[in-house]
């Protein structure tokens, strides 16, 4: 059948001109929905990069471990309620896979049980006391879930550093973004590891997710091991900065940030200040502070 010459009426062109533009902006709009969210910056969520002789954001380790049991609800309360901004917990998986707050492998030290935790299921794990080995004020304290450290964490002004103990495969990291979206915490929290495969294991489930690869000794190129984790920075032993501390400028050139642990007198806390690390992960959250106020009088 031929082809019906193009109609020369302005109320066809207009329609057609019409037409054009509500699918032009239909696609943007689906442009849009479907459009990732802007990953979490390192300014975000880490503050703006600090210099030499600035102070160091303060990480309580293991929840607030000099104030209550490591790693419970008493403990990260303890810290957040203190005024810390930052908490450092440590999760591991169950035998049946439910992610609890546990830095060692075994429950050994810091419950009444015994045993590889990734052997005990989350009912066993339940029944312990992660307590009173810390004060008998605490007995009957439990092994808290992540979920339950999630909605502490999310009720208040707090970040965290939350470490992946052990084996985590992609239904694992997976499980984990979920919880921290639905508690609308991926942009509060750093994920943190010294295994990458476990870092790796949250990749595809989040765009936003802000990684950091944890280190006992720096590597010799060491922003390809961060690259290769997927991290946009690290977590690293401050033995291992103090021998190498041009390695904090090396990594800040590349856009990477260094938190430096366990670091827990001033002699050192003067060190890490004086390189310009950017945040300290400390037993001693409390006397950090007050070191880094004095400081800070004195300079006025």
């Amino acid at each position: 059948m031929p082809t019906p010459p193009a109609s020369d009426d302005p109320r066809d062109r207009m329609h057609a001109l019409v037409t054009v533009c509500v699918l032009a902006l239909a696609s943007l709009v689906i442009a849009f929905l479907g459009a990732s969210p802007a990953r979490v910056s390192a300014t975000e969520l880490l503050g703006a990069p600090r210099v030499s002789e600035e102070p160091a954001f303060v990480v309580s380790h293991r929840g607030g471990g000099a104030l209550a049991p490591e790693n419970t609800i008493p403990a990260v309360t303890a810290a957040l309620d203190s005024g810390f901004e930052w908490v450092e917990v440590d999760v591991a998986l169950t035998a049946d896979r439910v992610p609890v707050l546990m830095h060692d492998a075994t429950v050994d030290r810091t419950t009444d049980g015994t045993g590889r935790l990734a052997d005990l299921t989350f009912a066993e794990v339940q029944q312990l006391d992660a307590g009173s080995w810390f004060d008998a004020g605490f007995a009957g304290t439990r092994v808290p879930t992540l979920e339950q450290f999630l909605t502490v964490l999310s009720a208040s002004h707090g970040r965290a550093v939350v470490e992946l103990k052990g084996e985590w495969d992609v239904e694992a990291g997976e499980a984990l973004i979920a919880a921290l979206r639905t508690h609308g915490l991926e942009r509060r929290v750093a994920l943190a590891s010294f295994h990458p495969g476990a870092l790796l294991s949250t990749s595809g489930a989040s765009p936003l997710a802000f990684r950091l690869l944890i280190l006992k000794r720096l590597p010799r190129d060491i922003a390809q091991a961060v690259s290769g984790a997927d991290a946009r920075g690290v977590v690293v032993d401050w033995a291992a900065v103090a021998r190498r501390p041009e390695v904090v400028d090396e990594l800040r050139e590349k856009g990477l940030r260094v938190v430096v642990y366990t670091v827990n007198d001033d002699v050192d806390w003067a060190d890490t200040m004086a390189v310009g690390v950017d945040g300290i992960v400390t037993d001693e959250p409390v006397r950090l502070r007050e070191w880094q106020d004095g400081i800070a009088r004195a300079d006025r």
